[in-house]
């Protein structure tokens, strides 16, 4: 794709641009989980530089918060606390390490052949499915407003061009709060109150999470799908700016980098940062591929989060609103589950495959628990281990004369 060329001032305007396309997700993330949305920005920006200079600053790629680790930071911190949560965070950065060595010393080869999309297909629609209650419970709170947020959504999706259609979660939550806020629904005076300045909570009341093994093992295996969604977005972006990152740098490089933005993320108290696909669709429509443009939008991001008016205003979002626009955002992520079996054309006529698929559904939607004395592994994690073990295990099946002649 030919790149486009620009002067200082556009960079900078391009820069700020691109962060706005991430932002509703963002902060979104935070938010829904209880922790502080100026501390998702400060990591999302700290993670981004980080990210770059692991790579050598030759990957466009810009880091925010995770919606696969909504579900699994809530059932966390309901078992061991928000502070026992974020110290299980840490396993997600081990995780990153672990693919990056191996990819390193084995190859690209060795991550499909432990995650085939027949695993990882189901273990993304699970992280879709499991948070669906929660998002109807925050928009029955008040189901007007809640609609209202999740149509505006849905017709920016559909019917908005360009930059526009890339920014439909911030549309729907300014729609809804302008709403709510003309109903009287919204206690503004917190934002009026709130310092213009302010650091984000993390380093303002700064404490090292308090490390237990059970809250690690919880979070290892639900690391595995964004690992897989890391590689396939670094091949996207590698497409879209014609060049292959998967070689320079190389995937092992871009893998850690994720890894470290992590660890230095649960450190700060802050959401898990991966690779963020609504960046690369903006950097697809403006052909603006430069690196150096998404440390523009990182370092928009570290100046947002010392804004105490804008952390206020953030918290400020009623509940409705924001269940509106779950509605549509966990059902997205479970049809991409679906969507990555059928672009990987994984073959339902196949009894190995509907057994790994059913069973992990099944483990994972019906909330099985393996425990061991103090240790106990559930939901998505251990339906995602489950998964691993039966593709591992199961004997692949040989083609039949018919499916054979079919495919010559």
């Amino acid at each position: 794709m030919e790149q486009v060329q620009l002067s200082t001032s556009k960079r900078i305007i391009v820069g700020v641009q691109f962060l706005f396309v991430a932002f509703g997700a963002t902060v979104l993330v935070p938010i829904l989980v209880g922790l502080d949305p100026s501390t998702a920005l400060l990591t999302a920006g700290l993670g981004t530089f980080i990210f770059h200079f692991i790579t050598k600053g030759k990957v466009p790629i810009f880091l925010g918060s995770s919606f696969a680790f909504i579900a699994p930071i809530i059932s966390a911190s309901k078992q061991w606390g928000m502070t026992g949560a974020l110290a299980g965070l840490v396993g997600v950065s081990l995780v990153y390490f672990v693919m990056s060595a191996l990819v390193r010393w084995q190859g690209k080869r060795v991550l499909h052949k432990l995650f085939p999309p027949v695993v990882i297909g189901p273990v993304i629609i699970l992280i879709g499915l499991s948070l669906s209650p929660a998002a109807v419970n925050m928009a029955k709170t008040n189901w007007l407003l809640a609609l209202v947020s999740l149509i505006t959504a849905i017709l920016v999706l559909t019917l908005g061009r360009g930059l526009l259609k890339l920014v439909p979660v911030v549309c729907g939550i300014t729609m809804g709060y302008v709403l709510a806020l003309f109903w009287g629904k919204v206690n503004f005076q917190p934002v009026l109150d709130a310092p213009w300045f302010a650091l984000p909570a993390s380093l303002a009341h700064f404490s090292l999470p308090q490390f237990s093994i059970e809250p690690l093992l919880f979070m290892i295996p639900v690391a595995i799908a964004p690992v897989i969604e890391h590689i396939g977005d670094v091949y996207v972006v590698g497409a879209v700016a014609d060049k292959d990152f998967t070689k320079d740098p190389g995937l092992h490089r871009t893998l850690l980098g994720d890894g470290v933005a992590c660890l230095a993320s649960a450190f700060l108290a802050g959401p898990p940062v991966t690779t963020y696909s609504e960046v690369t669709g903006a950097m697809s429509i403006t052909k603006v591929t430069s690196p150096a443009v998404i440390r523009i939008s990182a370092a928009t991001a570290i100046v947002f989060s010392v804004v105490g008016k804008l952390n206020a205003l953030l918290q400020s979002i009623p509940e409705a609103v924001l269940g509106g626009i779950m509605l549509l955002l966990f059902g997205t992520i479970a049809s991409v589950g679906l969507l990555n079996l059928m672009r990987n054309k994984v073959d339902l006529n196949q009894t190995r495959n509907i057994i790994i698929i059913a069973v992990t559904l099944t483990m994972g939607i019906g909330g099985a628990v393996l425990s061991y004395k103090n240790f106990a592994i559930s939901g998505i994690g251990l339906a995602a281990i489950v998964g691993i073990v039966l593709n591992l295990c199961l004997p692949q099946e040989k083609e039949t004369q018919e499916e054979a002649a079919e495919k010559q």
